[in-house]
């Protein structure tokens, strides 16, 4: 939320122990916002609550549980809340969605590397797009490796799947051999991705700010299988060329 006036602030009430595909619920929550250039977002987890299912959870330097209550807070225009409130259901799963409306009297500063929106995904058939993306392992995006920073975008923007291919033997522009032992540091990356060309290209302006430097390559490509599986929308790991 950049703008001073009429907001709304969202809560989502959410278990410790949730979890969406395989990724911790509040985690997976604040990476979506993040990627969705959500201004700011705020986790909270409680000490003591109870449920829906009225079973009271308690913290304490003896006992710990996994099931405190979590709420991931944060504060948007009314239709970049309406944007993100299917998805934030979805991932929120037996959780419970709460919009209050409220009043910006002071707003944040605005970022110069604030992430664009990307396009709702939809389902693919036939033409494709590949997009190959060439890294140093070492490169960064502020305080995470840029290859975990990518792959977390991509998944936040609902890209079909990506894969990423450490360099073991190769040769640059200056024509030396370049060999690296398979767990060495500091070796090249690829990460390849392929999904319909609206989608890939509607996640460059998010690529091109994450990118110090390397080689992106675009190609045509054919899908010739490929079916959606669970709620995400996602191939499935026998289908998808990128698992």
């Amino acid at each position: 939320m950049q703008e001073l006036g009429k907001a709304l602030k969202v809560s989502i009430h959410i278990a410790d122990g949730e979890t969406h595909h395989g990724v911790a619920s509040a985690s997976a929550l604040l990476d979506f916002l993040f990627y969705r250039g959500v201004s700011g977002a705020t986790v909270l987890k409680g000490v003591a609550g109870f449920g829906a299912d009225h079973h009271l959870h308690t913290a304490s330097l003896v006992v710990v549980s996994d099931r405190l209550p979590v709420k991931v807070e944060f504060i948007e225009t009314p239709a970049k809340v309406e944007e993100l409130l299917p998805k934030l259901k979805e991932l929120c799963g037996t959780g419970m969605i709460e919009v209050q409306e409220t009043t910006v009297v002071k707003a944040a500063n605005i970022k110069s590397d604030q992430i664009e929106q990307a396009a709702i995904h939809h389902k693919v058939e036939g033409k494709a797009k590949l997009l190959r993306i060439y890294i140093d392992e070492n490169d960064k995006w502020y305080d995470k490796s840029l290859h975990h920073a990518l792959v977390e975008a991509l998944r936040a923007n609902e890209i079909a799947g990506v894969t990423v291919y450490k360099a073991i033997l190769g040769y640059g522009s200056g024509k030396s051999i370049h060999q690296r032992h398979v767990f060495s540091e500091g070796a090249s990356l690829m990460l390849t991705v392929v999904d319909a060309e609206e989608k890939i290209r509607s996640f460059m302006p998010i690529l091109d700010k994450m990118m110090p430097n390397g080689l992106v390559v675009l190609s045509d490509v054919d899908i010739i299988t490929y079916r959606y599986g669970s709620a995400s929308q996602s191939l499935s790991s026998k289908e998808n060329p990128n698992a």
